[in-house]
Formats: structure tokens, C-alpha cells, sequence
């Protein structure tokens, strides 16, 4: 069964350990600096800079998402930046990344963001497909994808 909760400062090992995984896994190893000290830091500090979601399936760790705020000067309004979507190999398929989406689509409803952006890996296209289905529109060659409108409100009534 999946539960999805916000992060602690007793995750940023669990953080680190699968923020390090998702790099291996788009092939970005090599450009990952992350320490375990710089998610305490500015995740969970006196100022924290992002938010992060764990994802347990039957209680074991499966993913995560990170997101954080930008502002948009035409919408006059802050959004949500996702940052990091992940669910590790052996937990695919169970819905669980869709159930992270529409947690942090949620969030944005709730606290009157007027998005969700991201982007995602043009080789990816098993994350296009899915971000395609949810009703995502795709913005450049980097494939950033908004969550507006009609599609915001219906992945945040996707069950959590």
C-alpha cells in the first residue's frame, strides 16, 4: 500500500541515497555534488529552500519528490518547480510516481500556486509518456512540462 508524507531532517540520508540514484539512473552521476549535510542544510534549516515528499510502499522507501517556489511576473503568482521525481526500480509500476504528482499537484491547489513545472530528459520517453497521459504540455527542447488549468485540478484529485 502506498503513503506518501513529507520529509524530515531524519530523511536526508534516505534523501541523498535516492537523490544519488536518480542521477545514476538519467546517466548524471558524474554531476551530482549532493552531501547528506546539504539537505539538512537547506531542506530542513532555518530558511529551507525546497520540500521534499517520501513515498513508502508496504513501509519500505520507494521514492521521493523535491519541489520548491518560483514566481511568474505574467501570472502574478508564485508556482511550484518539481524538481526531482523518482520511484527506484523495483517499485515501478504501482502507481506511485503518479501518486507523488498529484500529492505535490495538491499542495499547489491548496496553497493557490498557479502550476506545477519541470522538465524531463528528451531520451525519457517512458516519463514523456506518462507526463503526456496526465495531460502535461511539454514547453521546449528540454521538455519542461505545466500542470495549469483543468489538468492541475485533475491530477490533484488523483488518489494520494
Amino acid at each position: 500500500m502506498l503513503s506518501i508524507r513529507s520529509a524530515t531532517v531524519a530523511d536526508a540520508p534516505l534523501l541523498t541515497t535516492m537523490i544519488h540514484e536518480l542521477a545514476e539512473f538519467e546517466r548524471l552521476s558524474h554531476e551530482v555534488n549532493l552531501t547528506q549535510d546539504d539537505i539538512t542544510r537547506d531542506g530542513f534549516g532555518a530558511a529551507p529552500k525546497f520540500r521534499a515528499l517520501i513515498a513508502e510502499w508496504n513501509g519500505q522507501a520507494a521514492g521521493y519528490a523535491v519541489f520548491f517556489e518560483f514566481y511568474s511576473t505574467f501570472q502574478g503568482r508564485p508556482g511550484l518547480f518539481l524538481e526531482d521525481i523518482f520511484v527506484r526500480p523495483d517499485f515501478r509500476k504501482h502507481g506511485i510516481g503518479k501518486g507523488l504528482l498529484a500529492h505535490v499537484a495538491g499542495v499547489a491547489r491548496r496553497e493557490n500556486y498557479f502550476c506545477v513545472r519541470w522538465e524531463v530528459l528528451d531520451w525519457n520517453t517512458k516519463a514523456i509518456d506518462f507526463y503526456t497521459n496526465l495531460g502535461a504540455l511539454f514547453l521546449d527542447e528540454w521538455k519542461a512540462a505545466c500542470l495549469i488549468g483543468d489538468a492541475l485540478k485533475s491530477v490533484a484529485k488523483e488518489p494520494k
